[in-house]
């Protein structure tokens, strides 16, 4: 972990909150990373204040022009944060309403259709090892199949640690996800099968990393990196690609909930009653969020549209954690 310093009339509250969250076991990288841009800004911008006040946090919650709608959001999460354990502790501290970063217009996903998700495994396979790169082989068709099947968010594989992949029993440990919550991901025979023949390889050639899916110098893979990767693997499958609604990363995410449904109503089963447990497992930080694939699922959404699906929010966990 990099050991971020602070400076400002905060500092020592600051450092205070990240060794509570880290007593917990929670790293919290990406938002000690905020926290300290909130550190240098309340020094240039308020470098008498020794209070959270309404006029600091609401300059901090300016929108930048580039800045788009989740950076944003990101951006005032901690800081949040920060100022509820201000208030825990008995300092006062103005909270920042949720209402200030409410999220945009969801993206309509493109929903893989079987043959699609079989022609990309198949390029995928075909990979050969390259001079310079003697993993990549080996990462790029585990890392996207591990998204698909078990539902994860491109970022939550990426920076999985070997010590949160649990090969004999067949559980990931998902941390600082979105919404500020981990999780506990089981995973299938077959795919906890694929991630032992991968590790194996990976720790002959690279023993003793620390990410499960590292770059070919040990270091963790960028966005940029596994979105590119994609678009270059998509593009050797041959399979036409829709101006208006590209196929994405994240889009195996959101099939695997759409199939998950499908294959729930093929086999008879409540799926109402299955649906809390689907939240669960995909880190949804609230029901409506899930409810969202039944209308990607025309058959579910004729047959559940007047379900009242709130009775089943007392189920889902409430454990705060980091993005």
């Amino acid at each position: 972990m990099v050991n971020r310093v602070f400076c400002s009339h905060f500092a020592g509250f600051i450092q205070q909150f990240i060794e509570q969250k880290n007593a917990l076991g929670f790293p919290y990288e990406e938002s000690i990373r905020i926290l300290q841009v909130f550190d240098r800004f309340c020094m240039d911008k308020f470098p008498h204040e020794t209070a959270l006040t309404k006029e600091l946090c609401m300059a901090w919650a300016i929108r930048k022009e580039t800045e788009q709608n989740n950076s944003f959001r990101n951006r005032l999460m901690p800081v949040r944060e920060f100022a509820r354990y201000l208030n825990r502790i008995g300092e006062p501290a103005y909270v920042l309403s949720p209402d200030l970063s409410q999220k945009g217009p969801r993206h309509m996903p493109h929903i893989y259709s079987e043959e699609e998700i079989a022609a990309f495994w198949h390029t995928l396979d075909l990979i050969r090892p390259r001079r310079g790169f003697p993993i990549r082989h080996l990462v790029i068709p585990t890392i996207f199949r591990l998204i698909y099947c078990c539902g994860l968010r491109p970022i939550e594989a990426r920076k999985l640690r070997v010590e949160n992949v649990d090969l004999n029993v067949g559980k990931l440990k998902i941390m600082e996800s979105k919404g500020h919550k981990d999780r506990i991901v089981m995973m299938t025979d077959d795919v906890t099968e694929l991630l032992r023949q991968y590790h194996k390889q990976v720790n002959r050639i690279m023993p003793g990393q620390d990410l499960f899916f590292p770059n070919s110098q040990g270091h963790l893979y960028t966005k940029r990196w596994i979105e590119k990767t994609f678009r270059i693997m998509w593009d050797k499958t041959g399979i036409p690609v829709s101006a208006e609604k590209p196929p994405r990363i994240y889009d195996f995410r959101h099939t695997f909930a759409t199939h998950r449904l499908y294959m729930w109503l093929r086999e008879g089963k409540d799926v109402s009653a299955q649906l809390p447990y689907l939240s669960a497992f995909m880190g949804h930080s609230q029901l409506s969020d899930t409810y969202y694939y039944i209308h990607l699922v025309p058959e579910l959404f004729t047959a559940m549209s007047g379900l009242d699906f709130t009775k089943y929010e007392s189920l889902l966990p409430e454990v705060e954690i980091d993005e």
